[in-house]
């Protein structure tokens, strides 16, 4: 699975996201790019604790648990899955400031590259360095992929 820490990879998303514009069309889902964008920067407030989520409750938990693993395998996400209220966007967003800004968190999560260790997330709890930079890949990969880019 690629990771955003190797260089070629981070690159490649940066050059995917230079592909988009405000008139990107879905391949699936419900979001507009600029909404797309604006959910794309969520995983990366989490780690660098800009935002959080609930914790889900006990039973959630648990079937969380038993998924975990998918966010960082290399077999690619279905299409229109469900994600947490929290990154829901459905008001309308100005792609030039959403792009930019999930261009800054994407840059300042890469400079973290080489840290050690990780703030557990708040609903999945811990992940290694290495899984938490595949996440983040698969996350961004399969977005751009939902446009076309």
């Amino acid at each position: 699975m690629k990771s955003i820490f190797e260089e070629d990879a981070y690159n490649e998303l940066l050059s995917r996201i230079e592909k988009l514009s405000p008139s990107s069309e879905r391949k699936w889902g419900s979001m507009d790019v600029a909404q797309m964008l604006h959910h794309s920067q969520k995983p990366f407030e989490i780690p660098l604790e800009k935002t959080t989520i609930k914790k889900p409750n006990i039973l959630m938990r648990l079937m969380i648990k038993s998924f975990k693993p998918l966010l960082y395998n290399d077999k690619p996400w279905k299409k229109n899955l469900r994600t947490a209220k929290e990154f829901v966007v459905t008001a309308p967003k100005d792609f030039d400031k959403e792009k930019q800004y999930l261009l800054d968190l994407m840059a300042e999560y890469y400079a973290e590259r080489n840290r050690e260790s990780w703030k557990p997330h708040p609903g999945f709890g811990h992940f290694t360095n290495a899984q938490w930079g595949q996440m983040q890949y698969k996350h961004l990969d399969h977005h751009l992929r939902q446009f076309g880019v």
